[in-house]
Parts: structure tokens; sequence; C-alpha cells
């Protein structure tokens, strides 16, 4: 990558080779991505690291996707950080809860392949403003 500085992402879920998968595609990219394993971990990870854009499952078992997003948004430090929802729940009330009325930026279901995690994520980290290369 140029002089742009390294766009830094954070996968929260609970299912650890799901992260190796998301930072296997990201990384070659050039994103810098960080896991973090359940809900509670993953907002200390947000809060340290001040991450571009956050891709958040919704099942988790010791907190789960819609409390950590409430608690992101209900921060003043965190609430502009672009939530991308990634899940196995691929019912469109879920989607249409997800988009419209918590107002996350995306929502990609699992299981996806490579190229709509990384439009995705390229989307929304445009659409916040962050300049990603090659597009």
């Amino acid at each position: 990558m140029g002089d742009s500085p390294t766009i830094k992402v954070v996968c929260i879920e609970d299912e650890p080779e799901m992260i190796d998968l998301v930072k296997l595609i990201l990384s070659r990219r050039g994103y810098e991505v960080y896991g973090a394993l359940g809900g509670r971990d993953g907002l200390a990870l947000v809060a340290s690291i001040r991450p571009d854009v956050v891709l958040l499952d919704l099942m988790m078992p010791d907190m789960d996707g819609w409390e950590v997003y409430q608690q992101m948004k209900a921060n003043d430090e965190l609430k502009s950080i672009p939530v991308i929802v990634v899940t196995a729940k691929a019912q469109s009330i879920d989607k249409v809860l997800g988009l419209h009325i918590a107002k996350v930026d995306d929502y990609i279901t699992k299981p996806f392949g490579p190229s709509e995690l990384l439009a995705s994520v390229s989307r929304v980290l445009q659409a916040a403003g962050v300049e990603v290369e090659g597009t």
C-alpha cells in the first residue's frame, strides 16, 4: 500500500475459524485485522484500538452482537465507527432489523465469499470517508 495509513478492522466473533478466515481475506488486501472472541473482549478491543470498521457476529454466548452494538453506539468515542453485522441469521426480518431499525452499516450472512466481504468493507469505509486503495 502507498502512503495511506493502514485500515484497522476488528472482527468480533465466537468462532476462531471465522476470525482466521476474515484475517486471511482482509490482510491480503493490506487491512490490519484484529480478532476478539466474544462480545466483552470485542468491546474492550474496539475501545483500545479505535478501528476503522467492526465486523460483528450477532450470536455469541457472553454478550450478543446487538448488545455490543448498543454499547458502542452509546459511547461518544465509539459511536461513529461503522459496524458490519456478519451472521448466520439469514432471515429477512433480521436484515431489516439490522439495516433499518438498528442502523448498522451493512449486513453479511454466513457463509459468505471473499468478494462479498471485501465489497462490503470497501463500501462501508468509503461511505465513512475512509480512503480505500484499489477501489
